[in-house]
């Protein structure tokens, strides 16, 4: 449902779909069944309740979190980007399509975006940074900050 900004309403949820989507969380291949057991709900019960919350995309997919230093990525650092004026639209795609970036967010404050970039080494970090980011029109500035160690919460 749309509000009235545009924006979609968020859903409506209780202790029951908060519980569901914690055990889906620390496990997405969790079966249904488990998620039932967890919760102290009915398999049935735990299937409406998924099947709900990902009709109203509040589940909006399932994955797997991968380790980056065992998968051979072992350089990660933070990117944060400078834009020009009104040249997100257009570089928030091509930002998506270089595989090294793991993650893009537009915020507020002395930058305009920060990117995760997840690389085998220095040397390939540094091509994506100087050869692909600084090169694209639209982007004014970088600053790199280098991950030492990672901790996933999730």
């Amino acid at each position: 449902m749309a509000a009235r900004d545009g924006r979609a309403e968020p859903a409506e949820l209780d202790d029951i779909d908060r519980s569901i989507m914690a055990e889906l969380t620390r496990d997405g291949r969790m079966s249904v069944t488990q998620v039932a057991e967890n919760v102290h709900i009915s398999r049935a019960h735990a299937y409406t309740r998924i099947n709900r919350l990902t009709s109203e995309g509040v589940l909006s997919r399932f994955t797997a979190v991968v380790d980056p230093i065992k998968a051979g990525l072992k350089s990660s650092a933070y990117v944060t980007l400078k834009l020009k004026q009104d040249s997100w639209r257009e570089l928030r795609d091509q930002l998506g399509a270089i595989p090294e970036v793991h993650h893009i967010a537009l915020v507020g404050g002395d930058f305009d975006v920060i990117l995760l970039v997840r690389a085998v080494d220095n040397i390939d970090l540094r091509r994506v940074i100087f050869d692909q980011l600084q090169s694209m029109p639209g982007v004014l500035d970088t600053q790199t900050f280098l991950v030492f160690e990672d901790v996933d919460t999730r």
